[in-house]
């Protein structure tokens, strides 16, 4: 008995355009340039005693009074988060013995700030703590950032527009779109900031005792953020 015949199967669709049906491929492309959202600062606080209990208690001093005096700012801070700690001997290298001269503690914390008016006057005063060291600040922008979908949708657009630019040239007009693919979408990287003459305040109006140490001036630093995508569109046969 014979088998019935199989019904013809569809064509797979041609991965390039034909002379009916002619495909237009582009690259959208956009960069914003906006202002930074946050701010981090990078704290190490150091001691170094004789023997490890002093160690110790200095460091447990300073670092009670760094977090201390950035809670103070209430709002201003997101968060502060404390990263990693360490104490380490430091051996004589003179002695015939692993004999300790001293100790050395660190402890690292990063403060992430919202409030700009306030960075400049932290800075300052946390760089006049004993034994504490400041970097940064390094300006960003939250990975939700509304900058990013801005980005994205101006690429887009802008594919969009190129296509119709080259189907145009053509006397031909796009009828639909086969492919739309994201390369990337990224925010610049974190980039210190230069600073300017120290003023005497910030203007931000937090905690009391601020004569002592004068406040820097800090200009947030723009972000740059990019996205790129590459569309494929069909369009109507050109007239050559």
């Amino acid at each position: 008995m014979d088998q019935p015949a199989e019904p013809p199967r569809p064509a797979a669709p041609v991965p390039y355009g034909t002379p009916d049906t002619p495909r237009v491929a582009v690259r959208g492309e956009a960069t914003l340039e906006v202002d930074p959202e946050i701010a981090r600062l990078t704290i190490t606080v150091s001691a170094r005693g004789a023997d490890r209990r002093a160690a110790l208690e200095d460091l447990t001093r300073r670092n009670n009074q760094v977090r201390e005096l950035v809670r103070s700012y209430g709002e201003a801070v997101e968060k502060l988060e404390t990263g990693a700690f360490s104490v380490t001997p430091e051996i004589n290298p003179k002695s015939r013995h692993e004999r300790v001269r001293a100790y050395h503690g660190r402890v690292h914390l990063t403060a992430t700030l919202i409030d700009f008016t306030a960075l400049g006057e932290l800075i300052t005063r946390l760089a006049d703590l004993e034994l504490t060291r400041v970097d940064g600040p390094w300006w960003g922008l939250r990975p939700d950032s509304p900058a990013y979908g801005r980005a994205r949708q101006r690429a887009v657009r802008e594919a969009v527009q190129r296509a119709r630019e080259y189907a145009g040239a053509l006397g031909a007009r796009l009828v639909a779109l086969t492919e739309l693919a994201d390369l990337e979408s990224e925010e610049g990287p974190f980039q210190p900031v230069a600073v300017a003459a120290p003023r005497a305040r910030s203007g931000y109006d937090g905690p009391a005792d601020r004569d002592a140490v004068a406040a820097l001036d800090l200009e947030p630093q723009r972000q740059t953020v990019y996205a790129h995508v590459n569309a494929r569109f069909t369009m109507t046969p050109p007239e050559l």
